[in-house]
């Protein structure tokens, strides 16, 4: 997994190394926004078991994703508008969370960031 210590740390570093991503933390939890919308909700504290959890926005991949065990709908109405809550085991493939984490970016990224993030090219997740 790189240089990382655990799967929640290579996944904040993927969220916080697109285009104009920066943290937040309303309601005392960690997030990643580009502008002024987020993208990821990392919440306020990571599994101990080496796992990870984040809330990302899924309009395409939503119903491949809540086919997991580890994955639901996100409550306070979240949910309705395509965002999935994932408790991903320490053995989940990087891979999947980046290419989750970046649909979401995609989904709520001004269109400028997303045609320069595009252009860059597809981000390999670590």
């Amino acid at each position: 997994m790189n240089a990382y210590t655990s799967l929640a740390d290579a996944v904040r570093a993927f969220a916080f190394s697109l285009p104009e991503a920066w943290e937040d933390h309303p309601w005392g939890e960690s997030v990643a926004k580009v502008g002024k919308k987020v993208f990821v909700f990392f919440g306020s504290d990571q599994p101990p078991d080496g796992g990870c959890w984040l809330g990302v926005k899924l309009p395409e991949s939503k119903e491949d994703a809540l086919a997991l065990p580890f994955t639901k709908l996100m409550g306070y109405g979240l949910g309705r508008g395509g965002w999935v809550g994932i408790q991903a085991p320490a053995d989940m493939p990087l891979e999947v969370l980046t290419q989750w984490v970046e649909e979401s970016y995609r989904a709520v990224a001004p269109k400028a960031l997303r045609r320069q993030h595009a252009e860059a090219g597809p981000s390999s997740g670590g």
